[in-house]
């Protein structure tokens, strides 16, 4: 933990090579590549990884059980779907591993839009899929936190579970702090009333303020019962020496990306979800703004957390990450390719200027 803060990395987690501009390597994915990146990542300063996730792509939860017994500090934040997972079958396996690996387990739930007739489910529309949402995680909160759990929802219905092995509380962690991503008016009902830690894309200073206000806010209203709500930031950083390699390379990136170049960028191909279209429409807004929020990427094809980058000097990135933290961001959760170079060259370059922050 770096000043009060903490920093995480991203394995994509995915069987294709060349994830977002990657090394494409044969092995990519094999056991030993992802050892490498995670240990690469306790070597270098990292508090952890958020491990990629979606139907066709390897199993998170097994990916992380993998990497947390071949490290001794990597903290993995594994992405996992409602729907996917059964609340109590989720919990047990969530407790066990954090029992397993000394309280080394985060949690990112996930509620965007995925394949779930592929793996057998019907989430519906928006609405029910937040509905659905919001009842796991407070089924799951119960389940690590009480005994002889009994649950009648719409969603889910259980009688006299105890989850085992028991989580061990660990200063003021209870267990395993829940994760939440989303933009619109139902993420953010969840967020406010269920989650630990809100995580942002990367948006404007002005716009994550109006968004942290907001949340705080309804969850003063809707009566929030768990400790304030903690937000986090995923975000792409393109890290240089100097500015102006910096601004170069993120610049011809997007020339190959908008001359059809640069693989599959897009991770939201099918179904644009409300944060991703407030990402697209930044672009409308400037090519760059807050000085150095790359906004070009989202116009041809960036998806996801790929949409906006910090580019510049380790201390201009820095600066801008400070900036963020002032608002109230605790958790950062940053990422460029080739993935593990980049994770080594920022763990050495970057951290550090944000260590006394």
């Amino acid at each position: 933990m770096a000043g009060g803060s903490e920093f995480l990395w991203y394995i994509p987690n995915d069987t294709e090579a060349g994830h977002r501009g990657d090394v494409a390597v044969e092995g990519h994915d094999s056991l030993e590549s992802l050892t490498a990146q995670a240990t690469a990542l306790e070597e270098n300063g990292w508090t952890g990884a958020l491990i990629g996730t979606g139907w066709g792509r390897p199993d998170t939860f097994t990916v992380a059980t993998a990497l947390v017994a071949r490290t001794t500090t990597f903290e993995p934040l594994i992405a996992v779907r409602p729907g996917y997972w059964s609340p109590a079958h989720f919990a047990a396996s969530a407790a066990t591993l954090d029992r397993l690996s000394g309280g080394r387990v985060r949690i990112n739930i996930v509620s965007g839009k995925d394949d779930p007739a592929a793996y057998g489910d019907s989430e519906g529309d928006q609405q029910a899929r937040y509905d659905r949402t919001k009842e796991f995680m407070r089924l799951v909160r119960r389940l690590w936190t009480e005994e002889d759990v009994t649950h009648a929802g719409r969603s889910f219905q259980l009688s006299g579970s105890t989850v085992q092995p028991r989580i061990a509380a660990r200063g003021d962690r209870l267990h395993p702090r829940l994760h939440f991503g989303g933009a619109s008016a139902a993420a953010e009902y969840v967020a406010a009333t269920e989650a630990d830690v809100q995580l942002f894309w990367g948006e404007p200073l002005a716009d994550i303020a109006e968004r942290i206000a907001r949340l705080k806010a309804l969850g003063a209203r809707l009566d929030r019962d768990l400790p304030p709500l903690a937000f986090g930031l995923r975000i792409t950083t393109v890290v240089r020496e100097t500015r102006e390699a910096a601004w170069a390379d993120a610049e011809a990136r997007v020339d190959r990306m908008a001359a059809g170049q640069a693989g599959s960028w897009q991770d939201h191909r099918t179904v644009i979800a409300y944060g991703q279209q407030r990402l697209n429409d930044l672009a409308a807004r400037g090519d760059v703004l807050d000085d150095i929020l790359y906004t070009r990427p989202g116009r041809h094809g960036g998806g996801g957390a790929g949409t906006t980058w910090l580019v510049g000097t380790a201390q201009d990135v820095a600066s801008a990450l400070g900036k963020y933290r002032d608002l109230g961001i605790s958790q950062f959760i940053l990422s460029d390719t080739p993935y593990r170079s980049e994770s080594e060259r920022q763990g050495r370059t970057l951290l550090p200027l944000l260590a006394d922050g």
